[in-house]
């Protein structure tokens, strides 16, 4: 697996499982101590639905049948989860493990004194992923241990474009707009979008601004969060194009991005749309909202965000990132023990197997199953760079009003440089 560079340093209603020990009474999740005396870890995780939730319930159940350890397991929505944590972090009463995306929240984390250093407690598990770890690195230590990357590209059913008359996937976006017209043509709605949670139409300007800006000036931005580059503008411009055209699914605005089968992630995977642009999860996400199970099964294909014209950023590189097991500040030993167990390589290959995201584990590589999720992992390992969520990569405050305007201008209420002044507004109020 080649070494992904990371561009800056460095997810209502949720699933409760408690899964009972094989031992006495537990302690609460800050006590101390080894496997076998007692102890109760909290996991809070986002695979909450289908073969994910079954796979972690099980992983959940061995280690306590081999450890003594009680593991109470929390699965909840994707989107719940950063707002859950930071009112639980708030509250002074964190999850034991939980998910960091890495970038200016897990520094935040990190300042405050929230997330455990792992450099040395997982030292061979640091290893054994490489340059990934990078990602969730600060000042030179690592915090959590990466177990899924991937990058953000469209999901298709390919039999609808079969249907409708498209026989290769679009490199460039003068081709995507033909795909587009030919399955309006066909009947068929184009593209589903949950623009009611804002990041993933977000996601289209993130992917833009990679095809627009040259690497040097988003490496810089991270940094300085300076957004006067005109690269920026030119990624509104071409975000204003694509949504006059109308690819998106009715009622986009209000559409949520993964929860039921009318979310965008249903639509695809029920076939009442013909693509999404979505994350590596995709495929796990959509067993779970389908009355069988399988999603799109055999059906799916993906390919990289097209190039653009004109661009100065690499065309091969991509926009990406992925979830990483960190471990809260006071949580007990059993909690390292097992985020350790989590980055195995006979738990990562299941992991791979049953289409939950791309494996970290060099060795899990040749288990995933799915053409697509395979496909997706070769464009990975061959990308130049991927850089990191924008939301993610600027922090919650900066990512947060870009977002805000971003999801304006999909309800035709922002301009171009509307996003760059609120993202440059809210950059400068926090330096």
């Amino acid at each position: 697996m080649n070494t992904i560079r990371a561009l800056s340093l460095a997810a209502a209603g949720s699933l409760v499982l408690t899964l009972a020990a094989c031992g006495g009474d537990s302690e609460g999740s800050g006590s101390s101590g080894g496997s076998g005396d007692g102890t109760t870890i909290t996991w809070w995780h986002n695979s909450n639905t289908g073969a994910g939730l079954e796979y972690y319930t099980e992983l959940a159940a061995q280690f306590e049948e081999e450890t003594g350890v009680t593991v109470e397991m929390e699965a909840m929505a994707h989107e719940d989860m950063l707002t859950k944590l930071d009112a639980a972090f708030q509250a002074d009463d964190a999850p034991d493990i939980y998910m960091e995306r890495g970038g200016g929240e897990l520094a935040d984390h990190v300042e405050a004194g929230l997330t455990k250093d792992l450099t040395e407690l997982a030292a061979e598990e640091i290893e054994k992923v490489g340059g990934i770890a990078q990602g969730w690195t600060v000042d030179g230590k690592v915090y959590a241990l990466p177990f899924s990357v991937g990058v953000v590209g469209f999901w298709y059913n390919t039999e609808m474009f079969e249907e409708a008359g498209i026989a290769e996937a679009p490199e460039t976006w003068d081709e995507m707009y033909d795909v587009i017209d030919k399955l309006k043509a066909a009947g068929m709605e184009p593209i589903s979008v949950g623009a009611g949670e804002k990041w993933p139409a977000a996601h289209y300007w993130y992917q833009f601004s990679l095809r627009h800006c040259a690497e040097d000036v988003l490496t810089d931005a991270v940094t300085s969060l300076d957004f006067s580059d005109p690269c920026f503008i030119r990624a509104g411009e071409d975000l204003e194009k694509l949504i006059a055209a109308e690819p998106f699914n009715r009622g986009f605005l209000s559409t949520p991005a993964q929860t039921g089968p009318t979310s965008a992630s249903g639509l695809l995977a029920t076939e009442q749309v013909a693509m999404e642009m979505q994350g590596h999860w995709e495929p796990g996400v959509m067993q779970g909202l389908t009355e069988d199970g399988k999603g799109l099964a055999g059906k799916l294909g993906w390919f990289p965000f097209p190039q653009v014209e004109g661009g100065q950023g690499d065309p091969a590189a991509q926009l990406g990132g992925g979830d990483a097991w960190g471990v809260s500040a006071d949580a007990p030993d059993a909690a390292v023990d097992f985020v350790k167990f989590l980055l195995s390589d006979e738990v990562q290959r299941g992991f791979a197997e049953r289409d939950m995201g791309l494996p970290t584990v060099p060795s899990a590589g040749d288990a995933v199953a799915d053409p697509a999720l395979a496909g997706l992992l070769e464009v990975r390992n061959d990308a130049p760079y991927v850089q990191l969520y924008f939301d993610t990569a600027f922090g919650q405050a900066v990512g947060g009003a870009m977002n805000d305007a971003i999801a304006l201008m999909f309800a035709g209420q922002a301009s171009p440089q509307d996003i760059v002044d609120a993202t440059q507004a809210a950059a400068d109020a926090e330096g």
